[in-house]
């Protein structure tokens, strides 16, 4: 598929020379990222650098070397940047073992509790109804491979996700209401 990309007759001729070379900035920078769809985003970025970049009226090579290191300094920031992320980034184990700051022991209490509570809410489901909202809900599987993988209709996992998700929500919502009756039931026992 060939792109035919023109520009106006008002359009600099460093602009130009960016059309005419694109498939060849993009190179460039994908040597850098490593990755072609990276390197479409830092020659996207460089276009946009260049509607603000100083015209440039010297020789052609002098043109092709300007937006070869515009093209070459961003893949270079970019790279720097997802190595970055990479180093702070980690596990998503790692997220659960996170303290939250500020949260009480009683809230904490109360989410572990929920959390268990709906945990035990899915013992309670059917074997293939459970894996389908498991499956979908905890690991994104679409539903339709859910389904070739039980031998049964893409419709037919929907309603068992639904069925799924109407039965912990019955059941979180019936623990909640007996939180919330517990204090009422002490405050009526002291009075």
């Amino acid at each position: 598929m060939s792109e035919q990309l023109s520009t106006r007759r008002g359009d600099s001729p460093l602009l130009q020379a960016f059309i005419d070379n694109r498939t060849i900035l993009v190179k460039i920078a994908a040597r850098i990222t490593g990755c072609r769809s990276r390197a479409e985003d830092v020659v996207q970025d460089a276009f946009f650098r260049l509607q603000s970049a100083p015209q440039i009226t010297s020789s052609f090579k002098a043109q092709l070397s300007y937006l070869f290191q515009i093209v070459r300094n961003l893949a270079i920031d970019h790279y720097r940047k997802q190595a970055l992320e990479l180093k702070y980034s980690g596990p998503e184990e790692e997220g659960l073992n996170v303290v939250i700051h500020g949260a009480s022991p009683e809230t904490s209490h109360i989410n572990f509790s929920a959390l268990e509570s709906i945990a035990d809410a899915l013992t309670e489901l059917p074997e293939r109804t459970r894996y389908a909202f498991e499956m979908y809900r905890l690991h994104g599987v679409p539903q339709k491979d859910i389904a070739k993988t039980l031998g049964v209709s893409p419709t037919l996992v929907n309603f068992m996700i639904r069925d799924a998700l109407v039965h912990c929500r019955k059941v979180s919502g019936n623990r909640a209401d007996s939180f919330a009756a517990r204090p009422a039931a002490a405050e009526q026992r002291r009075a």
